[in-house]
């Protein structure tokens, strides 16, 4: 019962977070929104960026039941420059060998789930891509002991 349960959540999660970021999202306008009016509507960013020009980038991530993670990014002065959804293939692939977890956490956000295999020494990040026919789809990057990516991989779980 507690699997049917939590399988009844999970897919009422991914049905519903999407919706009503379609609804926050359409109330931000760039160009306009503020760093003020963003945390009112989408509430506390999981991780913030500043970089040496003023551009100020905060993460949303809707792992692990969710498909996509945004990066909202504003001006020196505050106001919202854009919001990208960060899982995308174009994205993907950028990772390569020698990155660092913080240059891939910048990249494609908050992962759905950390792993470590002690034999292999390797942690592994995945990320949710996609949900098609009773399968769900995860990117991973595998990373050595020193936190370098090694290689990137894909596969699905069945009855997701």
């Amino acid at each position: 019962m507690n699997k049917i349960l939590a399988g009844l959540f999970s897919g009422l999660m991914a049905v519903f977070l999407p919706a009503c970021d379609g609804i926050n999202m359409a109330k931000l306008k760039p160009g306009i929104s503020t760093v003020q009016d963003v945390r009112e509507i989408m509430g506390p960013p999981t991780m913030e960026w500043q970089d040496a020009d003023g551009t100020l980038t905060w993460e949303y991530p809707r792992t692990p039941q969710g498909i996509v993670n945004y990066m909202i990014e504003f001006g020196p002065d505050k106001v919202l420059r854009e919001i990208r959804q960060v899982l995308t293939e174009e994205n993907f692939g950028k990772v390569h060998a020698g990155m660092s977890r913080e240059d891939v956490r910048r990249l494609l956000g908050q992962p759905a789930h950390e792993l470590y295999f002690p034999l292999k020494k390797e942690h592994v990040w995945d990320w949710k891509t996609k949900v098609d026919a009773g399968m769900d789809w995860y990117f991973n990057v595998h990373f050595d002991e020193s936190w370098r990516v090694l290689r990137t991989s894909t596969n699905f779980v069945a009855g997701g």
